[in-house]
């Protein structure tokens, strides 16, 4: 028996409480549940470690979740491994709120320059917030498996951040639907801050956008989730 296999059994020994009474060596000739027929779902039993490779082996990594259903899996992926749309059809309309982040550090010369108003292309944070709920709105034409969703409400932030010299972006998106709204809130954040930096590259190329990301979503089945640092 491989010995990654080995591992996988003395796992399912320590949570089931113990190997079946004939014991793994005699699994062959007993019908309790086996390494080798675990690793064979939906064929017939094995009859030696020899004849695994003419089932379909599922690797040690993904055993338990073959097994047991556990969630986890990228539903943007079909059983050929090829990208798909998720059918949200069956999914019951639920309010669903998402809210993102992110920032761009300016540098001191051009956050003085945008503190200020100075700059040529004009108020760089009204059209970067412009620039952001209008992202959110094109969310599903950007990203190709996203849906297009009706958004009921988006709304984007800037504020400057004196400490860093930078741009706080926070974005949030809500909609009452079959999905979720996490790619619109990080759209949103996403295309404002490459605005600011369009509005401001004349003055400095070394601007930098980081930490996109999302703080909390909630509704759907899978219910409220938040960061936590």
């Amino acid at each position: 028996m491989p010995l990654a296999l080995v591992g996988v059994w003395e796992e399912l020994e320590d949570i089931f409480g113990g190997p079946p009474a004939s014991g793994p060596s005699n699994s062959s000739a007993s019908p309790s549940l086996s390494p080798e027929n675990l690793v064979t779902l939906g064929g017939p039993p094995a009859s030696g470690p020899s004849d695994l490779s003419a089932s379909r082996s599922v690797s040690p990594e993904n055993l338990v979740t073959e097994l047991f259903d556990v969630p986890g899996k990228l539903t943007h992926v079909g059983s050929q491994g090829k990208a798909q749309m998720v059918d949200v059809s069956p999914k019951v309309d639920t309010k669903r709120t998402a809210v993102a982040s992110c920032k761009v550090i300016l540098g001191k010369k051009v956050f003085d320059l945008v503190s200020a108003n100075q700059l040529a292309k004009g108020d760089v944070l009204s059209v970067a917030k412009i620039a952001g709920i209008t992202g959110a709105k094109h969310t599903g034409n950007l990203i190709p498996l996203c849906h297009n969703i009706c958004l009921s409400h988006v709304h984007v932030d800037l504020t400057l951040n004196h400490g860093d010299y930078s741009v706080d972006i926070l974005g949030e998106a809500s909609t009452t639907g079959k999905t979720g709204v996490e790619m619109e809130a990080m759209t949103a954040v996403t295309v404002a801050g490459l605005t600011v930096y369009d509005m401001c590259k004349a003055a400095s190329k070394n601007i930098e956008m980081t930490n996109v990301r999302l703080e909390r979503k909630t509704g759907g089945k899978s219910g409220e989730w938040s960061r936590k640092e």
